[in-house]
């Protein structure tokens, strides 16, 4: 006798009054059928809360059966010609399979991947034929996060379409020359195709989220009618392994997202092997979206297993598919029928006698739910019609489906992209495809005349809803005026004798500003994550309120302040709490609203300098596919400024990694005049002429006065370095001093300390942005190499300093490869010497500090001395003695050692 059996026979045995039991289960019975499953859940509900209250132990449990989610008699049907689609999902699948399997046969080392669409085809042609709506007058689009690795079959269905051309398809993962289709879903590649990077995995649900949320923050406050649109991203069921995943669920079941699906392709597979191969996936994610409050909608069977669970009075065929994992699950779709018979249905004799009219082939058509139209219809209905829940859809499918030996279900499926001829004639005749056997070495495109009825149907379907899908807005239809740089005429002003204020002050008082302009004010996001008090920018909260959808369902404890905590339904602050990746989710909705909702919104999201680009570098990479345009600022910025909180608060590298997007503008400024002009360039560039390009502005929390503006700096300011201050005449010798940030404030300071103790005069130069002056001495440097007959050009930084004397010193608040990015830009014969704070942040005062990573004062005077040694301009002496005046110890460890 089988274990099923003995268990089956244990719970009656444990059973103390089966007639009882039985009663109950007819009294539900009953309910269900004549009230409906709703009033059933609501009296389970209400005994299990009596059983809880009288001291019952009930444990909890989110989840459901094995079965699908939708019972067989309630889902609807899909409409559509069954037989066109599936024809249609046949040459879109060959034609997949035909592109990549090209591209590894000119160049072996191109990959792709054939796996994931094949698994997705029936799941994606549901979507596009009946659900997915383009952009019209009266409906703004539904926004699509497409599962990065099944991008070939995407571009096989445009392909049909009439989309995109065969020769793109043969270029597939060939881009270099600009007509090639990229590996996968990029905007920055394919800016009027892709509407939003899916890769690194995770970040695609996780960005899926926040741009739900935003098109309820549209239009709450007004911007945009967006109640009718839908956000669908799809995943891999491995994916969810990805922290940032799962990682906002629960703001999304919070927030009530109801114009969210997101689909998790469970074909229980990852690259390596079985994603829970000893578990089941599809359960513990259904307990996972439960428990946070979405609404769960499992497809595992496909119609032909209804008749199979109806017959299923004793629920042996139930709790046979829950105790089989989905190491097993996999190894099924790896045989043929007759295993499945002997090791699936032979679990238990009931189920064999189940099956003992049906043959092996009928078993081995049994499909999985995520291959069958009707269920994944049923299932999107559903989420389509959700009220006040997210939906997600845990769909079973089979990875590689249609390649049988060649990679159906194994674990080498995720890595196939080389068919041998066999695979291919087997997938052919699979598919029905009128491909002659000669033709098939040449594995040929097909393609129908449009005039077939198939195409027809195609080109009708989208055309019902809308247009065709994925398409990415390049511009925003709307033109917003910008205002002239005198708008921050206060930040333009030197400070008053005796205030001093830091950088972070004056971005807070430009974003007012901005805030009060009557045309820019209303677009203006302003993104927080928790931080918003140590910015001082408390003061927004009441004045431009805190977005809620829910408004504000109590009194604030600081209500009899100025500066209260108020939430309101229009407000305008997205406050994600202590949630960098959060944040910077919301500010990419926001940075790419004018493509997504042809709407011109100006995000500024404030974060910790340290906590920005270091931890959320993949979103921001993602942001630079996106074409995003916003602001990032990284405040309490530098490795000595913010002087108590130590190593892992410190930022020295920021950067570095900003420096490595390049369609991100860097700038590290020191007063508030260049804050002002960097704001200004940025909205001119970003909203005027709507560049794709996105500004990271660094800003200090330790004040000091500011010198206003001069005439003429605006262009150093934007290009990255001017002239500060002119030094004296009187000294034979001179230095050029430069920096950026509150370094500079050493620098100038070093000035004084060299013309008062050594007599040596010194220039000192503001840098905002050493990144920029690199990518144009790059960008100079490559124009000269193909030009070698043309008259040489010179580098902003060259021509800058060439006019200037004297060896070339730099201190920045960052590691010394953020100088160092233009030491080859340097004018010939002149020195340069790069002082940095690489090595670990640590706590202590700020003076302590830049004495430790040596870059205060003292040692720009030590650097510019010995530089001046080095040409023979001084003798060494003079550097010792300066470094025995100032208390420096030659003998202190290097800080990076530390």
């Amino acid at each position: 006798m089988s274990a099923q059996i003995d268990q089956v026979l244990a719970q009656a045995a444990n059973d103390p009054d089966v007639m009882e039991t039985q009663e109950w289960l007819d009294a539900l019975e009953a309910v269900i059928e004549k009230e409906g499953p709703d009033r059933a859940h609501y009296l389970m509900e209400r005994m299990v809360d009596l059983a809880r209250r009288r001291g019952a132990h009930i444990p909890f449990s989110s989840n459901t059966a094995y079965v699908n989610t939708i019972p067989a008699d309630q889902g609807e049907h899909c409409p559509g010609n069954l037989e066109y689609e599936e024809r249609l999902r046949s040459w879109m699948r060959w034609n997949a399979m035909a592109m990549v399997v090209k591209a590894n046969r000119v160049d072996g080392d191109l990959g792709g991947h054939l796996s994931s669409f094949a698994s997705l085809a029936n799941m994606l042609g549901i979507g596009f034929n009946h659900f997915w709506h383009a952009p019209t007058e009266d409906h703004g689009g539904d926004l699509l996060y497409i599962q990065g690795h099944s991008s070939p079959g995407i571009y096989a269905r445009a392909f049909l379409e009439g989309r995109l051309s065969e020769d793109q398809l043969i270029h597939f993962r060939r881009e270099a020359d600009g007509h090639g289709l990229s590996s996968y879903p990029h905007p920055k590649l394919m800016p009027e195709f892709w509407q939003f990077p899916t890769v690194s995995m995770g970040l695609g649900p996780l960005m899926a989220i926040y741009q739900a949320r935003f098109l309820k923050y549209l239009h709450a406050r007004g911007i945009a009618k967006t109640d009718n649109r839908k956000v669908w991203a799809f995943c891999g069921d491995g994916e969810m392994d990805e922290p940032e995943s799962m990682g906002a669920i629960g703001m999304a079941g919070r927030e009530k997202l109801n114009n969210l699906v997101i689909v998790v392709n469970c074909n229980l597979q990852r690259l390596d092997g079985p994603v829970r191969g000893n578990g089941k996936i599809i359960q513990e994610l259904e307990s996972d979206f439960r428990g946070a409050g979405w609404n769960v909608v499992k497809v595992i069977w496909g119609s032909g297993w209804d008749e199979l669970l109806a017959k299923d009075k004793d629920g042996i065929l139930q709790k046979v598919m829950m105790e089989t994992v989905d190491g097993e699950y996999q190894n099924y779709k790896a045989k043929d029928g007759a295993f499945v018979r002997k090791h699936f249905f032979g679990k238990h004799p009931k189920l064999l006698e189940m099956v003992s009219k049906m043959s092996d082939d009928d078993i081995w058509r049994l499909t999985r739910g995520g291959h069958d139209p009707h269920k994944i219809y049923a299932a999107f209905k559903v989420a389509q019609e959700s009220k006040d829940q997210p939906t997600v859809i845990l769909a079973k499918s089979i990875k590689g489906y249609g390649f049988g030996k060649a990679g159906e279900a194994r674990n080498t499926a995720h890595n196939t992209k080389k068919l041998d001829d066999e695979a291919i004639r087997a997938m052919r005749d699979r598919f029905q495809l009128p491909i002659s056997d000669a033709d098939l070495p040449s594995i040929p495109f097909f393609k129908p005349s449009d005039d077939a009825p198939e195409m027809q149907y195609l080109h009708e379907r989208r055309k019902a809803l809308g247009g065709y899908l994925p398409q990415r807005r390049v511009h925003a239809d709307e033109k917003l005026p910008v205002p002239e740089l005198s708008a921050f005429q206060a930040m333009l002003e030197p400070t008053a004798e005796g205030r001093e204020i830091s950088t972070t002050a004056a971005y807070s008082r430009v974003l007012t500003a901005l805030l009060r302009d009557p045309n820019l004010g209303p677009r203006v996001v302003p993104i927080m994550v928790d931080e918003s008090r140590t910015f001082g920018m408390e003061g927004l909260f009441r004045q431009i309120g805190i977005f809620s959808q829910v408004g504000q369902l109590y009194e604030p404890v600081d209500k009899d302040q100025v500066m209260y905590y108020r939430e309101d339904k229009a407000g305008q602050i997205l406050q994600e709490g202590i949630n960098e990746a959060g944040g910077m989710s919301s500010w990419i909705a926001a940075a790419t609203s004018y493509s997504t909702n042809n709407r011109v919104m100006i995000p500024f999201y404030t974060y910790y300098s340290m906590f920005g680009l270091q931890r959320i570098g993949d979103l921001a990479w993602a942001a630079g596919d996106m074409r995003a345009r916003g602001f990032l600022i990284g405040g309490t910025a530098g490795r000595t400024t913010l002087n108590g909180e130590g190593l892992q608060h410190e930022d020295g590298h920021s950067h570095v990694f900003a420096s490595a997007i390049p369609n991100c503008i860097p700038y590290d400024p020191t007063f508030a005049h260049e804050v002002a002009v960097i704001i200004h360039d940025g909205l001119r560039r970003m909203v005027a002429n709507q560049e794709d390009v996105f500004y990271y502005i660094t800003v200090m929390n330790e004040n000091y006065g500011h010198p206003g503006i001069k005439p003429g700096q605006e262009e150093g300011i934007i290009k990255g370095l001017y002239l500060l201050n002119e030094g004296g005449k009187e000294n034979k010798l001179r230095v050029q001093l430069l920096g950026s940030g509150t370094i500079l404030r050493e620098v100038i300071a070093a000035a004084d300390l060299l013309r008062d103790d050594w007599k040596v005069d010194a220039d000192v130069w503001s840098a905002p942005s050493f990144t920029l002056l690199a990518r144009d001495g790059q960008d100079v440097e490559r124009w000269n190499m193909l030009h070698p007959a043309e008259a040489p050009k010179k580098s902003y930084f060259e021509q800058s300093l060439e006019g200037s004397e004297g060896p070339i010193v730099v201190s920045t608040d960052y590691m010394r490869t953020y100088a160092e990015q233009v030491r080859a830009f340097v004018p010939k014969g002149r020195s340069y010497k790069v002082l940095g704070t690489d090595g670990y942040g640590r706590s202590d005062t700020r003076a302590k500090l830049r004495e430790f990573f040596e870059v205060n004062r003292y040692f720009v005077t030590v650097a510019a001395l010995k530089s001046l040694a080095d040409e023979g301009k001084i003798k060494p002496e003079v550097v010792a003695q300066a470094i025995a005046k100032y208390g420096i110890d030659p003998n202190k460890p290097n800080p990076v050692t530390l």
